[in-house]
């Protein structure tokens, strides 16, 4: 069941700042009586100044008090409604980062008449406002969850409010049409037509097209704010957690001479060149008995279906035979996925060895052409560089510039899907001929899962579930 946070009322507060010590934390108090309450535990430096007297944007240093007892010199600054985060007027108190300070000044806080924050409380009082839309909303929190370039890009576009901008617009232009038809339902016994149908449904296939655009951005957006999955997949002592492990930089993977080392899924990630990958090492693939092992070769598998990318890590001194036996277990199913086939183990070639490397090589490229080819040593860290460079060229993830709508929300992309779905109806109809208010109901179902996405159409326990995964502070 869904978290349902309690209704706004009141004055919160709550730590901004992460959890444990540091050289600054903050604290952050909201409400209608913000000011004056810490005003009832805090002393500028100017005895004639309090918070609640001053300005919006403005500073104060002091010092917070317990009765006489000195806790801690601050600086508060302090923001006017509504232009305030949360358009409520709002003080921030910076302190410096020990524990027992900061919970002393938020039981300071309690005591004076504030509650505490519920876990995205803020943002939702930003919400309730009218100073974000429920999209906005949410991209704070993918803003803070940001791992990369691209997903740090994406998420500030989408809180700026280019997404729902688009949306709104999509929802005006169905508006205006929805109600002229709805006009022709209350003239219906006089046969009139106010909306040009075939205006009509020349947007309503160009707003198809958008919302699918939208829609089918999701796959792109998923794999910036995720990682685009790429699995490394080949035979047993191949050196896969070895390759792994030079990638992401750390020891995530046990590496050992012994067959089958690795019987289940390990998950890393890592960026490179602005863009996150999520590796995916996976039992070696062979003949065998043991019913474990076998388990975690067919999640290898599994994963080499779900992944975008595949590395295809072959050892150089395995004879060719093997090599092309697993080529035919392991080509089909990169058919739709950009491949990488890598040659591990080049420290441990001979002359003879290369030759007949060379021949093996020409023959799985007649197997898959065009597919990049690597001769590298994950042991020695020979050839790490130009494999990450092909790593980047594979994503094949456009620059999100300022102009961009992508979709990276699963709860936006399902929305869109039974948008698009409802516009569909809406093409189809008009081209049946169906009746008008058929049209107009179709009309109204796309504008509302719109609306959805925005929070223009909600419920309490849809924006409990969205804001109970947001931090305490924000």
């Amino acid at each position: 069941m869904a978290t349902v946070i309690p209704q706004i009322n009141g004055t919160i507060c709550a730590i901004a700042t992460p959890s444990g010590s540091g050289g600054i934390a903050v604290i952050r108090i909201s409400g209608n009586n913000a000011p004056e309450m810490c005003d009832t535990i805090f002393k500028a430096a100017n005895a004639k100044k309090t918070l609640a007297n001053q300005p919006a944007n403005t500073t104060l240093y002091g010092h917070i008090y317990d009765d006489q007892d000195v806790v801690d010199e601050v600086v508060c600054t302090i923001f006017r409604a509504p232009h305030s985060f949360t358009g409520e007027d709002t003080v921030e108190i910076a302190c410096h980062g020990s524990l027992y300070i900061q919970q002393r000044i938020i039981t300071l806080l309690l005591v004076a008449g504030c509650r505490m924050a519920e876990p995205g409380e803020f943002t939702r009082r930003a919400f309730a406002s009218g100073r974000i839309d429920l999209s906005q909303a949410e991209a704070v929190a993918d803003l803070i969850a940001a791992t990369s370039q691209s997903a740090h890009r994406l998420a500030m576009n989408q809180m700026r409010g280019q997404f729902s901008r688009r949306l709104a617009d999509l929802r005006m232009q169905l508006l205006e049409f929805v109600s002229l038809i709805e006009l022709e339902l209350d003239f219906s016994e006089e046969d009139v037509q106010f909306a040009d149908r075939t205006r009509l449904k020349a947007l309503v296939d160009e707003i198809g097209g958008e919302i699918g655009r939208l829609a089918h951005s999701f796959a792109v957006g998923n794999a910036i704010k995720n990682g685009v999955p790429v699995a490394i997949v080949g035979e047993t002592n191949a050196g896969k957690s070895t390759l792994l492990n030079r990638l992401v930089h750390d020891e995530r993977a046990l590496v050992s001479d012994i067959h089958g080392t690795t019987r289940d899924v390990i998950e890393d990630t890592i960026t490179l060149g602005g863009t996150l990958f999520r590796f995916i090492d996976t039992a070696g693939i062979r003949d065998t008995d043991d019913t474990i092992e076998s388990m975690g070769i067919e999640r290898t598998f599994g994963k080499l279906q779900q992944s975008d990318i595949a590395i295809w890590l072959i050892d150089s001194t395995t004879p060719s035979n093997e090599v092309l036996e697993l080529a035919q277990r392991i080509l089909p199913l990169c058919e739709e996925k950009r491949l990488i086939i890598v040659f591990n183990k080049a420290d441990l070639l001979t002359e003879e060895k290369r030759k007949d490397l060379h021949n093996l090589q020409a023959t799985i490229l007649s197997l898959r052409p065009d597919t990049p080819t690597l001769h590298i040593s994950a042991k020695n860290d020979d050839g790490i560089d130009m494999l990450e460079e092909q790593l980047i060229s594979a994503a094949q993830l456009p620059t999100a510039d300022n102009n961009d709508v992508i979709v990276t929300n699963a709860r936006h992309h399902q929305a869109l899907m039974l948008a698009l779905d409802a516009i569909n109806r809406v093409s189809d109809g008009l081209t049946m001929g169906i009746p008008t208010d058929f049209v107009a109901q179709d009309i109204r179902e796309c504008m509302h899962h719109l609306g959805e996405i925005t929070g223009q159409i909600s419920t309490d326990e849809i924006l409990g579930s969205i804001f109970s995964r947001f931090c305490i502070g924000k």
